[in-house]
């Protein structure tokens, strides 16, 4: 059961003297495996000198070009899932080149069957994991921290990351490279190019960090060149030599986009239309340290959020999606925080606090790496709304690389985009990770300390927090974290849902996966404890959660059951619903879950959640089901349904999410995305839907629809409301 208070640990580290949380795990060897502790400790000695090539590979998925007989050849790959350090089932050869200005990598995927290779994503930029897939990952700084993934499947397909952490990667960042593959006779084979312009990198460094993935879905396994605790990130990679002389021309990308747009409000019978230029540009100063100059800035083109239905008494978080904000959102991460106390959350910029767009008029971004040096620097200036006069924002961010994978460093903001008091925040945070510990076991743990400083404000604006964990893919696992939030503590430019809190958390779990059992893959269990104490005395919340066991197949099918016991303290009413009133008081509820799952390769995978139990004074049975249907790869269609049915001496109230996904990829240049979501929260139906033409890599052409509706049931009864049309079309000139 994926449970949100019991989330799979973050692989990370820890000072070589802070052993003990390891220590009580223990260091012997995983249940299941050949000791690859010691091949996982001796691959990251890999090293791979590549050529230099005077004549450019042509980038078409077919490995015929001379140069690839000069390319030094990568064959002895292995298995990190299901069996970590195993034997592939498939043999693969990779090949790496260079030029002044790219990075040319090339792979045959040898597959006995090749009629069973699985390749139905042709949506530039979404999911691959359930097709066959190969994944190049660049750790050009060689720091073990941050990097960047470029993945391709069997039709062509793209989809790029960046490291948010030694682990995390975003993987709604978009960079310009370029790549072909295709299906042949004996599998199928890919070719990547892409370029040093893209990439921020130290000239003076001639070794990257380098791995490579490859997936077979049909038979859900991955192998990889290296990779640690069955995972492929930056904190494990070999290394590729012998980078010299790399160019990236003047450093300067032009990036013009032009966008019109028609717009009507049905309630009050009004409509316009205007058409309004932007311009973004990208200057790299060094390799290393590149400048970003948006004016009139455009985000008509970025997907809508997902909806969510809220049952708590606390605000929900959204990601960031747009383009402007994802480039190098790498340096801007802090101690380790991803929702609760975060200092920087670029969703509180050019965003209303209802969520309406708001105009940004420019904005200026340096991010980048000088030496052991990570810096960034945001300055945006938005534009009035409402009753917010326009402000100037600013986010400052710096952190050194200390010791082998560990960093510390602190962060300034200052602006208010919602309101016009006066508001600043300083932070400093300390991250450790080592993963050289005995056994090829992991510890990793953050220090980090903020206080805010808003207008009128004279209480306490402090907050702090550290965690310990040893994350490990097989055997025991664990984590310890802490944290506080004062109750004036206010980063405007952050995210709070929660202050004037203490939490603690601790987690422990164990998975076992059998050597050699005909269909059961892994079998998992833990506990989870988290509670929030009120700074002023009292409790606040807590969750017991128990996952009695998590069965994972070798087909890809899973099963879930868990326990879970509640406890919410109300201090004063809580309005769940529209007359529905949760008194003041004391209360304790238990639960009963159960998850089943299907194996997303297939051309059908259903999903299916079931939660049963008491809510503070009542009963609710909540449900959410999702089937996807991908018959090809140019049709996918999608649909979920989430069902809350709650009783309580107040009041029954019942909540509908209901979103409905319609795909279709002409080819990987042409597609067409459909998202039609319907909530009774809200009682309105939203359609998104979205037309792309994307040539090339760095060009685009976007045709979107947004329409809304007021809904009396479930796609019933509609009254449009309000609807928009944009055309956009942007390109970027590289010099």
């Amino acid at each position: 059961m994926k449970d949100q208070y019991f989330r799979p640990l973050k692989t990370g580290g820890a000072p070589h003297g802070v052993t003990l949380l390891v220590l009580a795990l223990g260091f012997g060897h995983a249940h299941g495996q050949d000791n690859p502790a010691s091949s996982a400790s001796a691959e990251r000695d890999k090293m791979l000198r590549i050529a230099r090539t005077g004549t450019a590979p042509t980038i078409d998925g077919v490995l015929d070009d001379s140069a690839w007989t000069l390319a030094p050849v990568i064959d002895d790959l292995h298995q990190f899932d299901p069996v970590d350090h195993g034997e592939p089932t498939e043999h693969t050869e990779v090949y790496v080149l260079y030029d002044d200005d790219n990075l040319y990598i090339a792979a045959r995927m040898f597959d006995s069957e090749p009629d069973q290779i699985r390749a139905r994503q042709m949506v530039q930029g979404q999911g691959m994991w359930f097709d066959d897939s190969f994944t190049v990952l660049l750790d050009p700084f060689n720091n073990k921290r941050t990097g960047y993934s470029f993945q391709v499947n069997p039709v062509g397909n793209r989809r790029d990351g960046i490291f948010e952490t030694p682990t995390e990667q975003n993987q709604d960042w978009e960079g310009i490279w370029h790549a072909e593959a295709r299906i042949n006779d004996e599998g199928w084979a890919a070719e990547f190019s892409i370029p040093f312009k893209t990439l921020n990198f130290d000239p003076n460094n001639a070794d990257w960090g380098f791995t490579v993935e490859r997936s077979i879905a049909r038979k859900q396994e991955d192998i990889a060149w290296v990779s640690f605790n069955r995972d492929v990130n930056p904190g494990a990679t070999g290394v590729i030599s012998g980078l010299t002389g790399l160019q990236q021309g003047v450093g300067l990308d032009i990036v013009p986009s032009i966008v019109t747009t028609r717009s009507r409000d049905y309630e009050a019978r009004s409509s316009g239309s205007r058409t309004d230029p932007s311009l973004d540009a990208f200057y790299n100063f060094t390799p290393s340290l590149a400048g970003v100059l948006t004016l009139n800035t455009d985000f008509s083109a970025t997907e809508v959020d997902d909806r969510q239905i809220n049952l708590t008494r606390f605000s929900l978080f959204f990601p960031e999606k747009r383009d402007f904000f994802l480039q190098d959102v790498d340096i801007f991460s802090f101690g380790g925080l991803e929702r609760n106390g975060i200092p920087f959350h670029s969703r509180r910029i050019g965003l209303g606090d209802r969520g309406q767009p708001v105009d940004l008029e420019v904005g200026a971004k340096v991010t980048g790496r000088v030496g052991r040096w990570n810096v960034g620097v945001l300055d945006i200036q938005q534009e009035g709304f409402n009753d917010v006069d326009d402000s100037n924002l600013f986010v400052g961010r710096i952190s050194a690389n200390v010791l082998e994978e560990s960093s510390v460093g602190m962060i300034l903001t200052n602006g208010d985009p919602r309101s016009n008091l006066g508001n600043s925040l300083a932070g400093a945070d300390f991250r450790y990770r080592n993963t050289r510990l005995p056994g090829d076991r992991t510890l990793e743990g953050e220090l980090w300390f903020q206080q805010s400083d808003t207008e009128g404000t004279d209480g306490d604006e402090t907050a702090w927090g550290l965690r310990l964990a040893s994350p490990n893919s097989e055997g025991l696992r664990g984590e310890l974290a802490y944290d506080t939030f004062s109750e004036d503590f206010n980063p405007a430019l952050g995210f709070v849902n929660r202050s004037g809190i203490e939490r603690t958390e601790l987690a422990l779990g164990h998975s076992y996966r059998p050597a050699s059992h005909r269909w059961l893959r892994s079998i998992q269990s833990g506990i989870n404890f988290e509670s929030f104490e009120r700074i002023s005395g009292g409790l606040e919340s807590s969750r017991f959660f128990l996952e009695l066991v998590e069965l994972e197949t070798h087909t890809g099918d899973d099963f879930s059951l868990n326990l879970a016991r509640d406890r919410e303290v109300l201090l004063e009413a809580f309005e769940i619903e529209d007359d529905v009133v949760i008194p003041r008081g004391d209360y304790e509820f238990d639960s009963i879950g159960i998850e089943v799952g299907g194996a997303d390769e297939r051309t059908i995978a259903p999903e299916l959640r079931l939660d049963v139990g008491d809510f503070y004074n009542g009963e609710i049975l909540s449900a959410s089901a999702e089937v996807n249907w991908r018959p090809n790869e140019h049709l996918f269609l999608g649909f979920g349904y989430e069902y809350n049915d709650v009783e309580l001496p107040a009041g029954e109230f019942v909540t509908k999410l209901i979103q409905v996904e319609a795909n279709y990829a002409f080819d990987v240049r042409w597609s067409w995305v459909n998202l039609i979501q319907y909530d009774n929260e809200s009682d309105s139906v939203g359609i998104n839907s979205r037309l792309r033409w994307n040539p090339r890599a760095g060009r685009d052409l976007y045709i979107v629809l947004n329409h809304g509706f007021d809904a009396e049931g479930a796609f019933s009864r509609l009254r449009s409301t309000e609807s928009s049309l944009s055309v956009k079309y942007t390109q970027t000139f590289r010099l």
